[in-house]
């Protein structure tokens, strides 16, 4: 439990890492606006400043670029010629390490709208857009009440209507759970409980092992159908979050 009254800088992403959903979630389009949620939930309810880098809260992906011209970073350039040279990799498979890791996947333009370049300039940008922008891009996510930027929204007003995830102590729970992400928030008046599954699977997950509280009513869920209040065990959906206040 944090009692030692530091303050944290929340962050998934920056213009060194890759983008969080294709790192952490899942970037298919069966899963990608529902595991976006999810990393916003878990970052959002925790204590500290979230920061919210270009891109995440409409949940922008890799870029997946299939060549090696596609890159600008140095730090790429140099692992390419360094992989299929000195160490012997095919091209393929370096060029599959880079779509996961390079630096320039969190660099590429802004998503804007479907317009040409993503609406990021009329000129050619420095990088190449994500080719993706016209299902993913700000105008659509704006107007799209169910979108990733909608739910952020939320996660934002939260922090400012409820003083538990500003004041409250965290409690890890669950710690040895490599699937399923749980912790509390504690003030001397509320309790949030915080449950994130981490995978594509169905889980059945026992709360009543980790929280004594009988009682719980659904904060916020990124899904519409979560159950409102908890029992013993709730049924977490694939990349499910769920964030309860208890008593």
């Amino acid at each position: 439990m944090n009692v030692c009254g530091g303050w944290n800088s929340l962050y998934w992403s920056n213009h060194d890492q890759a983008r969080a959903v294709t790192r952490f979630g899942d970037e298919s389009p069966e899963y990608r606006v529902v595991s976006a949620k999810m990393l916003g939930t878990a970052l959002h309810m925790l204590q500290g400043t979230p920061y919210i880098y270009e891109g995440e809260e409409i949940g922008m992906t890799n870029a997946f670029f299939n060549k090696i011209e596609d890159y600008r970073d140095v730090e790429a350039l140099d692992i390419f010629k360094d992989f299929t040279g000195r160490k012997g990799f095919s091209a393929k498979d370096t060029l599959e390490l880079l779509r996961l890791k390079s630096r320039d996947n969190a660099r590429t333009p802004m998503q804007w709208n479907a317009e040409k370049n993503a609406g990021f300039s009329e000129a050619e940008p420095w990088i190449a857009v994500n080719d993706n922008y016209k299902a993913i891009n700000a105008e659509a996510s704006v107007k799209d009440p169910k979108s990733v930027f909608s739910y952020y929204k939320k996660l934002v007003q939260l922090r400012h209507e409820v003083s538990v995830i500003t004041d409250g102590v965290y409690k890890l729970l669950d710690a040895d759970n490599e699937k399923v992400y749980t912790y509390l928030r504690k003030n001397e008046d509320e309790t949030l409980l915080v449950i994130c599954n981490f995978t594509k699977e169905h889980i059945n997950y026992p709360v009543g092992d980790f929280v004594e509280a009988s009682q719980g009513t659904l904060l916020i869920s990124n899904y519409d159908d979560a159950p409102q209040q908890y029992a013993d065990a709730i049924e977490l959906k694939p990349y499910g979050a769920y964030v309860y206040e208890i008593k």
